[in-house]
């Protein structure tokens, strides 16, 4: 049976103590599982609500702290870009690029990625369908990308709220054969708490038994050991204390 893809850590690179915290958490669930999950962490949240928001590192020391993380534990990484410049420094650090959601439709940042070889996530915009992303991908492809990747996060519902159509999960799978759901990002209320996002972490768990009914591939969750204490997405992001249980469920 081929495992699916699990993708986690913190939303943010807030510290180097804190990416091995979480990246011992997840060799040990490798372990006792079998499973290999890539390690997720931001350098730049360039795209939070207030200017005043916590935004990471930024990409020298990000990608320096990321590395060391693959270093000393042996984990694969996945980041995401902001512009297309940072993408060939990503590109010698990393095996996933990341496209965010608001950024999908941005053809020289998809260039820039795709000429890297790694493999590229794209994250689908909040206001598209899965159809519609057969562009994005189009657009990798044609630049030269070995590998893409969907990733459905939900869709906006009116105002500081998020809705998931699952049949985008499906839609999205005739156009590549790998398609993640963000169970936590599609948990989020954004900028519902004014100056931040909100969102709503209990149900993070229903939105992955969901998304493996509709035949996603993949699972991608912001973990932290104190959501609470986050610096970003803390409302939506899952206690790394719950991960293991999920995933062993979901497998």
């Amino acid at each position: 049976m081929i495992q699916p893809i699990f993708i986690a850590g913190p939303c943010v690179i807030e510290s180097q103590e804190l990416l091995y915290i979480v990246a011992e958490n997840l060799v040990e669930i490798n372990k006792k599982l079998g499973t290999d999950i890539i390690f997720k962490s931001s350098f730049d949240k360039a795209n939070r609500t207030s200017i005043h928001s916590f935004r990471g590192p930024r990409l020298e020391k990000g990608l320096e702290m990321l590395d060391n993380v693959k270093k000393k534990y042996g984990l694969k990484l996945l980041t995401d870009i902001h512009e297309s410049h940072q993408a060939e420094a990503v590109g010698e650090v990393v095996d996933v690029i990341q496209i965010p959601a608001f950024l999908c439709r941005q053809t020289d940042l998809l260039i820039s990625a795709a000429k890297t070889k790694k493999i590229i996530n794209i994250k689908k915009a909040q206001f598209l369908s899965g159809r519609d992303m057969k562009y994005p991908v189009e657009k990798a492809l044609e630049a030269g990308a070995k590998e893409v990747w969907l990733t459905e996060r939900g869709n906006c519902f009116g105002y500081n709220n998020l809705v998931v159509d699952f049949r985008n999960i499906p839609d999205m799978k005739e156009i590549v054969p790998q398609v993640i759901m963000d169970c936590t990002h599609s948990v989020q209320r954004p900028g519902g708490s004014g100056d931040k996002t909100s969102g709503d972490r209990k149900f993070v768990p229903a939105m992955a038994h969901a998304a493996k009914a509709f035949g996603a591939t993949g699972y991608f969750f912001e973990v932290h050991p104190d959501p609470d204490q986050a610096l970003s997405d803390g409302p939506n992001m899952l206690e790394l204390s719950k991960l293991e249980a999920l995933i062993k469920a979901l497998i």
